[in-house]
């Protein structure tokens, strides 16, 4: 057998997905064309995360529908929920296996080009001004993303400083209360200022924070280092790299389900040991 394409949902990510996926009855009268398979269009809407291939151009010979029907499942299942969820999903697995470094965790944003506008973009100032998105995570100690925004290339980083920290779910697994706040926080210097520090503390994260006007060589890229690392791995999918999508919504999901597979791939190369 020849080897996986990276972008075919195999058995065990398939397993976790298709009961979180809405059920659509078919008709009895005027049933129309047969709906395409739920797990080929998921392989659709997986290739164009992978390639960034434009929607009209999803080959068809690939077997995975039209490129316009990959879409709406995507906007369907968008609109659902089906990506939060399976992120949730997993990181409750990751939990339970132990896999999960609560002690601290790492923030940081990255910039992205949008090509097309839309919401949640604006003038970058680290691109001559040209219009962008901004990507921003929030990973454990490991590097696995616990959650993630989408903001206008011209929103300061601190400003999802709270958001991120509000928006890490409630990680289950494990016997007692769900766990959903780290206890440290590392953050580069574009986070330094005092409010923020208090906010943090406020939520029970002792923060840590490099300062501005001090010389590099603080201690703490020890630690923050992995949220780069989780972003390298999020802009390997070509489809973050550079958002296309006019609708904020879509590129979240995109972005939702990158932070998904990393997780997978964590929990697979876990099991394989």
């Amino acid at each position: 057998m020849g080897q996986r394409r990276p972008w075919e949902v195999d058995d065990g990510l398939w397993e976790r997905i298709e009961p979180l996926l809405p059920k659509v009855e078919r008709r009895f009268r005027h049933p129309g064309r047969k709906r395409l398979d739920d797990r080929k269009a998921l392989c659709g809407i997986m290739f164009v995360l992978y390639t960034a291939i434009p929607w009209e151009f999803l080959p068809q010979e690939l077997g995975y529908g039209s490129g316009m029907t990959c879409w709406r499942r995507l906007r369907d299942w968008t609109e659902a929920g089906v990506w939060q969820r399976l992120h949730e999903l997993l990181l409750a697995e990751l939990h339970a296996a132990g896999q999960l470094d609560w002690s601290r965790a790492a923030v940081d944003g990255s910039h992205v080009r949008a090509l097309k506008g839309g919401p949640k973009t604006g003038p970058s100032p680290v691109d001559r001004a040209r219009v962008g998105s901004k990507h921003h995570v929030i990973t454990d100690g490991t590097g696995i993303p616990l959650a993630a925004t989408l903001t206008g290339g011209n929103r300061h980083d601190v400003t999802q400083l709270m958001p991120l920290i509000h928006a890490i779910p409630a990680v289950r697994g494990r016997r007692g209360r769900p766990r959903r706040r780290p206890q440290r926080l590392y953050a580069d210097r574009a986070y330094d200022h005092d409010k923020y520090r208090k906010l943090v503390r406020a939520a029970g994260i002792t923060p840590l924070i490099a300062r501005r006007g001090q010389e590099h060589g603080s201690g703490l890229g020890v630690h923050r280092w992995v949220v780069e690392g989780a972003f390298a791995l999020l802009h390997w999918f070509r489809r973050l790299r550079i958002r296309w999508e006019i609708r904020d919504d879509i590129h979240e999901a995109f972005l939702t389900l990158g932070c998904a597979i990393i997780c997978w791939r964590r929990l697979k190369a876990h099991s394989i040991c």
